[in-house]
């Protein structure tokens, strides 16, 4: 199975070499992407949006002969989601960590702090602490050292949905800082923030407590989890 890894905010495709282990040692052929405006301090980010990277995204998928396994974290969730709506017929399954997918007309995070065209990575202190359980000192420094900032269009753009067979792809939602109780509470709420995830028709949880940087602080977990929820799949 192709599988497509798809970095949250601020992390290009180096950021999941830790959790890739568990998916080639079971055959799988795994693809992890820097998207556009990520591919270095210095790339140019002006005009770099959340269709941007989504398209990036479906590009990925059209290169490939048969269908795909999609891995979101955190805002790249939002992003495959986009890609699901694009591609419905390609994608075997969505599988979002620490995320959901983003409805119609919602954005990622309009409230980060922007610097021009882009979105630096925030102090510690401007993160929940549920963020950052498990996140030693040493791993925030690693993480700030190869942290990239944001195109600002990706946090702030409406998403924009159009194929409503994106709700028959199956999802599976590696669950950190909620646990998937919690989720499932919410979505039989219909509290806004699972109001999309309520309307897949086949979703499944895996909870990994930890916290929103399970890639960094349980990767080889993560690993397992993304390979059981592929696994699932076939």
């Amino acid at each position: 199975m192709d599988i497509i890894l798809v970095p949250g905010f601020w992390l290009d495709a180096s950021s999941w070499e830790e959790v890739t282990p568990p998916l080639v040692a079971a055959g799988h052929s795994v693809h992890p992407l820097t998207l556009p405006g990520l591919e270095s301090v210095d790339a140019p980010r002006a005009g770099i949006g959340l269709r941007t990277h989504i398209d990036a995204v479906v590009d990925k998928v059209d290169s490939f002969g048969g269908n795909v396994v999609l891995v979101g974290h955190s805002g790249g969730g939002a992003i495959i989601h986009g890609v699901v709506d694009a591609r419905p017929d390609r994608v075997d399954r969505a599988v979002y960590v620490d995320s959901g997918p983003l409805g119609e007309g919602g954005v990622i995070n309009d409230e980060l702090p922007d610097d021009g065209d882009e979105v630096p990575l925030p102090p510690w202190e401007g993160f929940e602490d549920a963020d950052l359980v498990d996140l030693t000192d040493e791993l925030k420094e690693a993480f700030r050292a190869r942290a990239i900032p944001e195109p600002k269009g990706v946090a702030y753009d409406q998403q924009h949905l159009h194929d409503v067979r994106r709700y028959d792809v199956p999802a599976t939602i590696i669950a950190c800082e909620f646990p998937s109780s919690m989720l499932n509470e919410m979505m039989d709420a219909g509290h806004p923030f699972t109001e999309e995830l309520a309307r897949v028709r086949e979703v499944d949880f895996i909870d990994l407590p930890t916290g929103h940087w399970p890639q960094f602080t349980k990767p080889r977990e993560l690993g397992e989890a993304i390979l059981a929820a592929v696994e699932r799949t076939n």
